[in-house]
């Protein structure tokens, strides 16, 4: 691949893909061992030494194999301006890691003039792979697709409330998990919005939602999910955003689905919440 030519979504999805197995074997065999781990945001908010050694291997088989590309990574930032653009979560789900919980991923899109165009998330201790280019999405290299039932049939993945969503939201975060407890028929809070993503988007679960969200944590999930004939309803600052690695807070469901009440709220909240950190 060059810089100057016309790029194939589901060749990035192939070159993705080849980048998360690469740097997956060293995550499964690091995990439930003894690790350091240390902070970023705050006490809640950990990174491990394999966060960033995962990101540095699977930016460099992406910049091998799309010379020219530039990368968006979680622990590293950005490393400059380019037509395509990789958007990198190394471990999405890293206090899970840590911690020895087996939910938690590798997630990489890659944008292209703006364009989130491929999405791949990998699952490494399941061994499954969730990935979409220009076609329908698929699981473990077969077609799937989305499904959700009524609110108070659903089941609604989230990673809310953690510390930071009441930094942000005060009492009013309480009185969302009230609403969504009474409304949803199962909720459950998981550690990895990738992840929530794509069981969403294989059908294995209804909607999801989150707050303060970066790039990474929904690029690739969200363009899989989309591919799955699913909804994102993305938000910055109450403002409808069509591009998902943009947004800040979100709504996602599964086809058929409405979660209108949700939505509505979570646009509220994005529009009045406290400035992030």
């Amino acid at each position: 691949m060059t810089p100057d030519m016309t790029y194939n979504p589901n060749e990035l999805v192939d070159l993705a893909e080849t980048a998360a197995r690469t740097a997956a074997p060293a995550l499964v065999a690091a995990f439930r061992s003894d690790m350091d781990i240390s902070f970023k945001r705050d006490a809640h908010d950990v990174v491990t030494k394999y966060d960033r050694e995962a990101e540095r291997v699977i930016s460099e088989v992406l910049q091998a194999g799309a010379p020219g590309s530039q990368v968006l990574g979680e622990e590293t930032g950005s490393s400059g301006e380019a037509r395509l653009r990789w958007i990198i979560d190394p471990i999405d789900g890293t206090a899970n890691f840590a911690r020895g919980l087996a939910y938690w991923c590798v997630s990489i899109a890659a944008e292209v003039d703006g364009e989130v165009v491929a999405g791949v998330v990998l699952d490494p201790m399941a061994d499954h792979l969730f990935a979409a280019g220009d076609g329908e999405a698929t699981l473990d290299g077969k077609t799937m697709r989305s499904a959700s039932a009524d609110d108070d049939r659903s089941t609604l993945l989230t990673s809310f409330p953690n510390q930071h969503d009441v930094d942000l939201l005060g009492d009013a975060a309480f009185e969302l998990l009230a609403q969504i407890t009474s409304t949803y028929q199962h909720h459950h809070s998981t550690g990895s919005g990738a992840l929530n993503l794509v069981h969403v988007a294989a059908g294995w679960s209804d909607a999801t939602m989150g707050f303060d969200t970066g790039a990474w944590d929904v690029a690739a999930g969200a363009h899989i999910l989309r591919r799955a004939g699913g909804r994102y309803a993305g938000f910055r600052e109450g403002a409808a955003v069509d591009h998902p690695q943009q947004s800040l807070d979100y709504v996602a469901m599964g086809a058929g689905g409405d979660h209108a009440a949700l939505i509505a709220r979570v646009r509220e909240l994005s529009s009045s919440r406290r400035p992030a950190a």
